[in-house]
């Protein structure tokens, strides 16, 4: 097969949702319907063996139903399928917002007796700065739900998206009788008990009285009703608009009875974008290109203490990715070779020896690598689109044993390298301050900097409501700025410069005084 066909039949997409909408159901059925039946129950195999607290293993557990099958492969209909599965809790949703950058499309998985909530809106604002292409499926239908009507209008108000349905349910809970497929014409008839896949039934007349005879008479009435109004009130299904991130189709089921994921996982393979081309700092990179590029989304370092790896998460972008050739790592001018690349086809790690654009590949990391960081054939390129988000808790860190400042200062520079969380220093006292998106975090820093480098920290509190960074349109402005705000002014990683506001208050004074001064709430701008 020639390198182009190989980028033809590649889908990399990542599902997102809030806890418990079925996220991790979902993956699991897509895993099944991908011919990997056997693994039914993968994605909650936990790998991380218990550790002396045990009141630490709840995090852990976490941390590993989420992360440690978070790359998954499977070929279906000669597609190959990347899912990248995210983590739900909102105490990583900073990790999640980064696992975004590597796909090209999303699924939002909707639960229907609960709606749009709070972390779908949040994931959404992320698809939308990138105008990612999003799929709805709206879950749980054997349960009982909101009408579908009011469902899909709730979606369009709180996501700030036109929808299309291309399914639609026929009852829900106990009334629940299947789905009618509108992007094949064809019915589906529920039946809770079975495990394997059904086929459908092919009714191209919806109103011919084969479909009574299937669903009676007053659920096929009112099919006929709602068909009718979703034909008049709802666009029809146009693939250009969805790949532009202007319109979402919607598909409705229940990812536990394996119920309505065929419908989406045919079409999607239909509609979904192959490996789309990147934007770096220098250039746009199209897939197609000879030479191999990619870059880093994220880092996962093993919680084990015994096996200090890393991995580095890589997407590979252009090319073709070959085990064992020095390619230059950009940020530290240097040439890197690796011996073990894997790949991650559902529960099962293997090494591979080459790799194609969407595809994400394993590398064994010895400190190299930070989040963001390129690899290519030798051009110096930056890619985009990994930023920070404004943190929402703050606390500063001390350091609890003086003997070990050392240690402290690498466990802190590693683990925001890994992006677990950011740190500010603050340019009037130079004390360090993390930031958090989660309280769960904090708890995960301070046993990791105890257990990896055998440092101990301690926090303590600081009353601040937002850190935004500042681009100065006007130079005299920014230099006033900084004479005013001296004791609320830090520095990130990279030496940026960040407001610390203490209020909301303080900081639409400082938005109304300084005009010429843009304070942003993420660090890509």
């Amino acid at each position: 097969m020639g390198f182009k066909e190989e980028i033809l039949k590649r889908r990399t997409f990542g599902i997102v949702s809030h806890p418990d909408a079925g996220k991790t159901t979902l993956t699991e059925k897509l895993l099944l319907f991908g011919g990997a039946i056997h693994i039914a129950g993968a994605v909650k195999s936990n790998k991380i063996k218990k550790t002396a607290t045990s009141d630490f293993m709840e995090i852990e557990r976490q941390r590993g139903i989420s992360v440690a099958t978070s790359v998954m492969g499977f070929e279906y209909k000669d597609v190959k399928i990347n899912i990248l599965d995210t983590p739900g809790h909102q105490d990583f949703a900073e990790d999640t917002f980064r696992v975004l950058t590597a796909c090209d499309s999303v699924i939002i998985v909707i639960d229907s007796a609960k709606g749009v909530e709070s972390q779908t809106r949040k994931l959404m604002q992320v698809c939308r700065m990138r105008k990612t292409p999003v799929i709805v499926f709206i879950n749980k239908l054997d349960r009982p739900g909101q009408d579908p009507f009011d469902l899909l209008d709730e979606i369009e108000k709180e996501l700030q998206i036109q929808v299309t349905p291309l399914s639609w349910p026929i009852g829900n809970g106990d009334v629940f009788k299947g789905i009618y497929n509108i992007h094949k014409e064809n019915l589906c008839l529920y039946s809770a008990s079975v495990q394997t896949i059904q086929d459908g039934i092919e009714i191209n007349d919806i109103d011919s009285d084969e479909l009574d005879s299937h669903i009676g008479e007053r659920s096929a009435s009112k099919l006929r009703e709602d068909l009718e109004l979703v034909r008049e009130v709802y666009p029809a299904a146009d693939r250009e608009a969805y790949l532009q991130g202007q319109l979402a189709p919607v598909f409705f089921g229940s990812a536990l009875n394996n119920f309505g994921i065929r419908e989406m996982l045919d079409c999607f393979i239909e509609i979904a974008p192959t490996p789309l081309p990147r934007e770096t700092e220098e250039r746009i990179v199209s897939p197609e290109e000879e030479k191999f590029t990619g870059f880093v989304f994220k880092i996962h370092a093993n919680m084990d203490p015994n096996h200090r790896d890393r991995i580095a998460f890589v997407k590979v972008c252009s090319g073709t990715f070959k085990r064992n050739t020095n390619y230059l790592h950009v940020g530290l001018g240097k040439n890197l070779k690796f011996s073990t690349p894997t790949a991650f086809m559902a529960s099962k790690k293997s090494i591979i020896d080459e790799a194609y654009p969407g595809d994400i590949v394993g590398l064994h990391d010895t400190g190299n690598f930070k989040i963001g960081d390129t690899l290519t054939e030798g051009e110096k390129l930056h890619f985009k689109g990994i930023p920070s988000f404004s943190p929402e808790l703050f606390k500063y860190i001390e350091n609890a044993d003086p003997m070990k400042s050392k240690q402290l200062a690498k466990g802190i520079d590693q683990l925001m390298d890994e992006g677990v969380a950011q740190l500010f220093v603050n340019q009037f006292n130079n004390r360090k301050i993390i930031g958090t998106v989660g309280a769960l975090q904090f708890e995960v820093i301070e046993y990791r900097l105890l257990h990896e480098y055998s440092a101990a920290c301690r926090w303590e509190p600081i009353n601040l409501y937002k850190a935004c960074w500042i681009e100065a349109l006007d130079d005299k402005e920014l230099e006033d700025f900084k004479l005013h705000k001296a004791q609320y002014l830090a520095k990130d990683k990279w030496g940026r410069d960040v407001f610390l506001a203490e209020s909301q208050y303080m900081l639409q004074m400082a938005q109304s005084n300084y005009k010429k001064l843009i304070f942003h709430f993420t660090s890509e701008f």
